[in-house]
């Protein structure tokens, strides 16, 4: 850890960024469908717009699969952020801090 940072505040910041990034990658799909409808490429997943996308059946379920596999190795670390919080707190409580 650093110097100055306790390791409770450094897992609690952890949680909050890992927080931060799920909910940005849920935004994801939202921000592809807005880009498409307002004639964009929806980030590269129809790069000449969606009314002549020539994969439309199997850019949707790929981007699917990634976001899906991202937010749940994100989720993930939430859970051992979390689980090394109560750690923490059940040390500091057993040392009679």
């Amino acid at each position: 850890m650093t110097d100055g940072m306790e390791p409770k505040t450094f897992i609690r910041f952890a949680r909050i960024l890992l927080y931060g990034t799920a909910v940005l990658l849920a935004m994801v799909p939202l921000l592809v469908l807005l880009d498409l409808a307002g004639g964009g490429s929806g980030f590269g997943l129809c790069p000449t717009g969606v009314g002549s996308c020539r994969n439309p059946y199997s850019a949707a379920p790929e981007l699917s699969m990634i976001l899906t596999v991202a937010l749940i190795v994100v989720l993930a670390g939430v859970r051992v952020t979390t689980r090394a919080e109560h750690r923490l707190d059940r040390r500091q409580r057993g040392s009679g801090r």
